[in-house]
């Protein structure tokens, strides 16, 4: 996957964490939730563009552990979503499911770019 498809999986995911945290937020039991996750899966997706904007090597690792942070956020959301039963199951274990993609996606390119600040 390249940088500017990860960018836009990443938008997408964001996107689709907003609309289904506008439904979320009818709920007054679910609104700091949605909050919490609308402002972590959008983090997400705007450090990673951050990271890309980096200007060193060092930088990068840096800014993709935020986004990565982030990432790990929305999924521990998600999960509270999903056991507490707030709303439509299907769509909050889909939408978990890519979270913990994007989780893995960031923890392994992180990886990586670390990997190679120690070889340097």
């Amino acid at each position: 996957m390249t940088a500017e498809e990860l960018k836009e999986r990443l938008t997408t995911y964001a996107v689709d964490c907003v609309t289904f945290c506008v439904e979320l937020r009818r709920k007054p039991e679910a609104r700091q939730i949605a909050d919490q996750l609308s402002a972590s899966a959008t983090s997400t997706a705007a450090n990673y563009r951050s990271a890309c904007r980096a200007r060193s090597h060092r930088e990068f690792v840096s800014k993709i552990g935020t986004a990565l942070e982030e990432a790990d956020e929305s999924v521990g959301w998600l999960e509270i979503i999903v056991r507490s039963r707030l709303t439509d199951a299907d769509r909050a274990v889909a939408l978990r499911r890519e979270a913990s993609e994007v989780l893995a996606i960031l923890a392994a390119s992180r990886r990586t770019a670390a990997g190679k600040i120690g070889r340097r």
